[in-house]
């Protein structure tokens, strides 16, 4: 079956035509879209929409001007685990809320420890994103089996991505201040929790 990668220049112009993209994360690979465009995650992963996608960029600076007063300080000492296999939720603007998180306050954010993934956020900027399958089935890391699950979606290219950990990141929440909830146990356990 005939793989559709490309390096990330193009992969730039179909996230502006508002199509869903894949690339590689530490983790497992990432089904991403503009913010603008997030209502396609939803329906290309066939997910409820009660369940919320993250926020993944570059870099620290690149997410936490996103994160309401109240949390940054906070936001800022959890942000010493990015990159890495850490997603932190924050209360965020009421746009990437609206855009990530529809029937939330919160948004969760991520900094991938993947020098492909860095480099191409770089380009493209903040993404939604999700896991690379459809929902309720199981994640998989290899382009092949991703490209049969979305036929019609660009991978980026090369296509031998660095092998993620195929462990999902750890889930954190902020409740107030210095206090944080786990919410999914991960490759990655900061020691403040």
């Amino acid at each position: 079956m005939q793989i559709n990668s490309y390096q990330s220049e193009d992969l730039l112009l179909f996230l502006k035509e508002g199509s869903p993209v894949v690339f590689p994360t530490d983790t497992l690979p990432a089904l991403a879209v503009l913010l603008e465009n997030s209502h396609e995650l939803w329906k290309i992963k066939k997910r409820p929409i009660k369940k919320p996608f993250i926020l993944m960029g570059a870099s620290k600076e690149q997410l936490l001007k996103f994160v309401l007063p109240e949390a940054k300080e906070d936001a800022l000492k959890m942000s010493l685990y990015w990159p890495g296999a850490l997603t932190i939720v924050l209360p965020a603007i009421r746009t990437m809320v609206d855009n990530l998180n529809p029937y939330g306050n919160s948004v969760g954010m991520r900094v991938p420890a993947c020098e492909m993934a860095i480099k191409f956020l770089e380009k493209s900027g903040p993404l939604a994103t999700s896991s690379a399958n459809l929902s309720g089935e199981k994640p998989s890391s290899d382009p092949h089996v991703i490209s049969q699950s979305f036929p019609q979606l660009p991978l980026l290219a090369p296509l031998n991505w660095p092998q993620g950990s195929g462990i999902a990141s750890t889930v954190i929440e902020w409740e107030g201040l210095g206090q944080w909830k786990i919410l999914r146990s991960g490759s990655c356990m900061p020691t403040e929790i």
